[in-house]
């Protein structure tokens, strides 16, 4: 069996940012009730007509990620691309940023996992790598969630917390035993998969333009629904259930963690997780209050700038840990 290690890393977030305030002004909210509740200041939303869409954000953020990794394009085996958000309900992001990228007839999928779904991204891209069958992989986990959210009074729980944005990942193989990917835990539990969901559409006909042509009352699938209680209780457990797995599974202590990169859902939950584990400021990063959640994007815009920042380095002990809609979660734990 092979290692699989992270050789580059890369983010983009539209220039476009919308504070709390902002909002404020398009429905009954404002900066002290949304910064108390879910920690967060502002988001970056793609502007119509600035050419961002997620497969685009997500080639943006892959350029950097290859060209920090050294490796060419043209040697990338598999993308594999996470979202919610694809731009069309299909084909999947995959193939566009294999088009968008100029690479040949490399294989390419889609992982729909949502919150959790870098963390299946990168389990699966580790299975292809520590098997053989794949050198070179670039995952990806992008994000266009402005375009189906309800700006009104009536979808404020909800449309606060989201931002857009894209990170990416170049894995590729290693030989050096007991660095890199450690492990990955993945899990779900279907029964509570409709706590968080969206049961009605392509981000080119999104949500304002379907109930403008298909006017409706107030109880409009389209929107995202979260009961977001039961959320939060299940997350905490979830989150350190899944992160003590990890580190079990490798013979290592919560002291042995140098950095957790939590998904980036409620800077609550993050912050319960941090006092449970007893973990010091400077061993987990959070970003949500600059992006507010980016799902399948959060963890891999966190671990970019934890990098580019210099508090991930050579021999730390990494850990990422997801929960999300499903409900599913998930953990990988990484010696860098």
């Amino acid at each position: 069996m092979y290692q699989t290690k992270i050789a580059g890393l890369g983010k983009y977030v539209p220039e476009n940012v919308v504070t709390n305030d902002d909002l404020s002004k398009m429905m009954d909210t404002n900066d002290e009730w949304i910064t108390e509740r879910t920690g967060i200041k502002e988001r970056r939303h793609i502007k119509k007509g600035d050419g961002n869409s997620t497969a685009v954000m997500g080639v943006k953020a892959a350029k950097i990620a290859l060209e920090r990794s050294g490796i060419s394009k043209d040697d990338i085996d598999l993308i594999v691309f996470a979202t919610l958000s694809p731009d069309y309900y299909f084909p999947g992001c995959g193939v566009q940023v294999q088009e968008m990228l100029d690479i040949d007839t490399c294989p390419a999928l889609d992982v729909r996992n949502q919150c959790s779904g870098f963390v299946y991204a990168i389990s699966v891209a580790d299975q292809f790598i520590k098997t053989g069958m794949y050198k070179n992989v670039l995952v990806i986990g992008s994000e266009n969630h402005s375009g189906g959210l309800d700006f009104t009074t009536r979808g404020r729980s909800v449309s606060v917390i989201f931002g857009d944005g894209a990170g990416a990942a170049v894995l590729t193989r290693s030989d050096h035993n007991g660095q890199g990917i450690l492990s990955t835990h993945l899990h779900s539990e279907g029964k509570h998969a409709l706590e968080l969901s969206l049961k009605g559409p392509s981000t080119n006909y999104w949500v304002p333009e379907i109930i403008k042509d298909n006017p409706q009352g107030d109880d409009i699938p389209y929107y995202p629904y979260m009961n977001g209680q039961f959320v939060f209780k299940n997350a905490v457990q979830r989150f350190s259930e899944v992160i003590h797995e990890g580190l079990q599974a490798n013979g290592l202590e919560v002291s042995d963690i140098n950095m957790l990169i939590p998904h980036q859902a409620n800077l609550r939950i993050s912050q319960f997780i941090q006092h449970k584990f007893r973990l010091s400021d400077d061993k987990v990063y959070n970003n949500i209050q600059r992006y507010g959640n980016t799902t399948a994007a959060s963890i891999p815009i966190a671990l970019t700038e934890a990098w580019e920042e210099g508090k991930v380095k050579d021999e730390d002990i990494v850990v990422l840990a997801a929960f999300g809609s499903g409900f599913t979660w998930g953990s990988a734990i990484i010696k860098w």
